[in-house]
């Protein structure tokens, strides 16, 4: 929102949120009319492709906005360091607003403008008058009209909307008041009513030049150089045809300067270029791939989930992961997106962060969660993970923390058959399994004596059993199969404390883990506190219970560039396999954390406190 927003800011439809489509009703309702009743040699072409270019806008803005925050996590010709935040994510969510806006007026168009139906698919004529248009009136008006936007009254009220976000993605560039929007596509539609009105329009002009527009637009705001340096070198007269991507970034870094739309003439002209234009653009195209301190190493959990990646839908990416119905309506996408993920086997770059000094990075393992539940995968799965640990010691990572399902007994024993097979690795794998149980120690509610302890038995579930036993606490355990486990492995360690029992009536406080049935959730009394040991939460079927969230923390506000969820958990909340590998990296510690072995749990804890990181809000009676 700008600062002192003026009229027309908002977009008509802003009050029907999701629904906002259902404006084009009319539109397509009569489409599928004229298909149903006229003859197919009446059928008008024009109208007939608004609906599919509307579509092809929107994956070619999608495309761009997967890719450039790809590269910039990446780090290769990053244009500018600083990372963007949720409040960003949340004043660019509506980018297609711009698509619905232009497309209600290709419709009215296509209606009441004479010669704009049934447009010929190409004429050569059109097609260099749309260019030569485009080149005079259309950049030399939009030129006058941004410098008169940044005159402080109409800055203020409008375009500084547009400027509040001094770190651009693809998407930014259609990010301004409805009232700016209208006079940008009356420019647009200069070249267009023009060769419609004189009878050479077609549908490859109009499509072609929005398309050229869309290009343009995600290309200037990336954040990251792709326009090699041969292109001009080439042809030298390019570099006042077409801008670059940091050309159009220092128009956002110094807001005074580059204010040409596609074609730098003008800036030249009026003597409104950077002087630093040049230098940024050669600095950009030599950046190279960025060095890691810290990876924390992810993977798909289900196919949907593609969507909810940073490299997905950032809107999505923004909110703690929840399946939406209208998912379905992509499975196209969602199939197409599992056929790439067993072609392409090597780990992805999929968000970047920075703690003080240390540079993050996430990377994600093209398999699903599924993957890692079947045994015929197991050599696959893990074959990928020993293939990011080589990476990240060629990379020079100082810690790889191995985060969801990457780590477990079955699979690689925590990560310890990588540290036997590569005994002179130098980045330190962290499996996060001491500060696990820390955090679940202190999401226990004051004054508990008894627990109740239910799941598949994992290295954190024998670790806190232990812990409470330690501290005088009863662990009932439901299950003898499970029991016995647990007291062979405590033994006396267990100072009585352990306990197996088939009531369900006697524990107000259960930790769980994978294998917790639906039955059994149903059959603990009201008001239990469900505290997660695993890291995959269970299905929340009661509403007279609590949740508390899989083991976490909240983030303190210097780590910098969270944009994204990390799966279910909140904004700024941060999982403890991530948390432990910063951790690591930060306190300078020289041990692995795999296999069976377990870094100091108070140590841990003090550690991490000290840095800034806070325990979550534990779900009580009294919030209810």
């Amino acid at each position: 929102m700008a600062s002192k927003p003026g009229i027309l800011t908002d977009w008509p439809w802003t009050p029907l949120g999701s629904f906002k489509y259902i404006i084009l009703g009319p539109w397509v309702m009569e489409t599928i009319y004229s298909i149903m009743v006229k003859d197919p040699q009446e059928w008008d072409l024009t109208n007939f492709t608004v609906i599919p270019f509307m579509l092809w806008r929107m994956l070619h803005n999608q495309l761009w906005i997967s890719f450039s925050r790809y590269r910039t996590a990446k780090g290769t010709n990053r244009i500018v360091d600083k990372g963007i935040e949720f409040d960003q994510v949340d004043r660019e969510k509506n980018w297609d607003d711009q698509i619905l806006f232009n497309g209600i007026l290709f419709f009215l168009a296509n209606k009441y403008v004479p010669g704009a139906s049934h447009l010929p698919l190409w004429r050569t004529d059109g097609v260099i008058i749309t260019m030569l248009l485009h080149v005079g009136p259309v950049e030399f008006l939009y030129y006058w009209f941004h410098r008169a936007l940044h005159h402080h009254y109409l800055y203020s009220r409008y375009h500084s909307h547009h400027h509040s976000s001094i770190v651009t993605e693809p998407i930014t560039s259609v990010i301004h008041p409805f009232a700016e929007h209208i006079v940008y596509f009356a420019l647009f539609a200069i070249p267009m009513l023009t060769v419609v009105l004189t009878g050479i329009g077609s549908i490859i002009a109009i499509a072609g030049y929005i398309t050229y527009i869309d290009l343009m637009n995600n290309m200037g705001h990336c954040n990251f150089e792709l326009i090699p340096n041969w292109v001009f070198s080439i042809f030298p007269p390019l570099k006042y045809l077409m801008y670059t991507p940091s050309f159009h970034s220092l128009h956002h870094t110094q807001f005074r300067t580059n204010y040409s739309l596609f074609m730098p003439f003008y800036d030249y002209i009026y003597d409104t270029m950077d002087k630093s234009s040049d230098i940024l653009y050669e600095n950009s195209l030599k950046r190279k791939e960025e060095t890691p301190n810290v990876v924390h190493l992810t993977h798909l959990t289900t196919p949907e989930s593609i969507y909810h990646l940073r490299l997905g839908f950032a809107s999505l990416a923004s909110k703690p992961y929840s399946s939406a119905w209208y998912l379905w309506l992509l499975w196209p996408v969602t199939l197409w997106s599992m056929v790439l993920t067993r072609i392409y086997r090597r780990t992805l770059v999929v968000e970047r962060n920075r703690f003080h000094q240390l540079r993050l990075q996430t990377w994600a393992i093209p398999k699903y969660g599924i993957q890692y539940r079947l045994k015929w995968q197991k050599e696959s799965v893990n074959n990928m993970i020993e293939e990011a640990v080589l990476e990240a010691e060629e990379k020079g990572a100082s810690v790889l923390s191995l985060g969801l399902m990457n780590q477990g007994e079955e699979l690689n024993r925590y990560g310890e058959v990588y540290v036997k097979k590569h005994p002179q690795l130098k980045v330190k794998l962290v499996d996060g399994s001491s500060l696990a149980v820390a955090v679940l120690l202190n999401s226990i509610p004051k004054g508990t004596t008894q627990v109740l302890l239910r799941g598949h038995l994992t290295k954190v579930a024998f670790a806190v059993a232990f812990a409470l036993c330690q501290k005088g606490i009863q662990v009932t355990i439901l299950r003898e199969d499970e029991y016995e486990k647990l007291d062979k492995s405590l033994g006396t360690k267990s100072e009585g404390k352990l306990v197996t029992s088939k009531s369900y009536s006697s524990c107000k406080v259960w930790f769980v883990g994978d294998d917790l049935t639906e039955e059994e959730q149903r059959k603990a009394n009201k008001g239990t506190l469900f505290i997660p040991f695993s890291q995959l939460p269970p299905k929340k079927l009661r509403k007279d219970c609590f949740y508390h969230t899989t083991p976490a923390m909240q983030t303190p506000t210097a780590l910098e560039n969270v944009d994204s969820c990390e799966n279910w958990l909140p904004r700024r909340v941060m999982s403890v396999w991530r948390i432990a590998g910063i951790l690591h990296a930060l306190e300078g510690w020289e041990e692995h954390e795999c296999g069976y072995t377990m870094s100091n749990i108070d140590k841990v804890w003090e550690a991490c406190l000290k840095h800034g990181f806070q325990p979550l809000k534990v779900p009580t009676q009294s919030k209810s």
